[in-house]
């Protein structure tokens, strides 16, 4: 679900304000381990027409969550709007992006369900260590949940018949079963919810507001200019491969 911190400070040599961003390290096409991805290009062009330098540090996301709420960092990014996350991190107005989720299963095997509040008693599902699912999730019912570090492992636990399910935001699942060879093993089979994905700062510290309005106008800026459309249409060119199972990024 990928992620920022973010450490306020003034450079000596001139009058910028410099912030530093910990980015997920296994969110591609969002934020990869090389500290790149379209949030890093959002992110910091955003700022940047605010006069605000980025640097950034590659953590793992559920660290970048920890971190903030500690009060260590300033603020974490893809981090999904919902009840959960509104309780512990201040948000700004204007999204990064809009991404669905679906449950995933091995091709072979027909649908678990119509729907997600059918699935069947004690359903095995596998998620992400501190991943937002949507507000509805917790209230599911039937599930036993499998809870791993990254993708991979997720994949891996449908792939060993571990679980009879996994819940993957679809860009970055289209993503991983195509670095992993398996797409045409793994397909989506009913969907999950659709979140808008944010920067997510700390609640608790007097600068977040002036950041978070300091980057709402700096993505407000890149919509009217045209540029923010022309990165997200990049991510969603894809190989061809990729394209077939790709989800919705709005």
């Amino acid at each position: 679900m990928s992620i920022v911190f973010l450490l306020f400070s003034t450079m000596v040599s001139s009058n910028e304000t410099s912030i530093r961003l910990a980015a997920e390290d296994s969110w591609p096409p969002f934020a990869d381990a090389a500290g790149e991805g379209l949030s890093h290009r959002l992110i910091a062009k955003a700022f940047a027409l605010e006069g605000i330098y980025v640097d950034t540090l590659v953590v793992p996301y559920n660290r970048g969550l920890i971190l903030t709420e500690q009060g260590k960092v300033n603020a974490v990014f893809n981090v999904a709007m919902q009840q959960n996350t509104r309780e512990r991190f201040w948000f700004g107005e204007e999204p990064l992006f809009v991404a669905t989720a679906s449950f995933y299963q091995l091709s072979r095997n027909a649908p678990l369900a119509k729907d997600k509040w059918s699935l069947p008693k004690d359903t095995r599902v596998g998620i992400v260590r501190g991943y937002e699912y949507g507000d509805e999730f917790d209230r599911l019912p039937n599930m036993v949940l499998k809870i791993v570090d990254n993708q991979y492992q997720l994949i891996n636990l449908l792939l060993t018949d571990k679980v009879d399910a996994v819940v993957m935001y679809d860009r970055v699942a289209a993503q991983f079963l195509y670095t992993m060879g398996v797409s045409g093993e793994v397909r989506a089979v009913m969907a999950n919810h659709s979140s808008e994905l944010f920067l997510a700062f700390d609640k608790h510290n007097p600068d977040s507001p002036a950041l978070a309005d300091a980057l709402d106008k700096g993505l407000r800026q890149l919509k009217a200019s045209g540029e923010y459309h022309s990165l997200i249409a990049g991510v969603t060119s894809a190989p061809e491969g990729l394209r077939k199972t790709a989800g919705g990024v709005n």
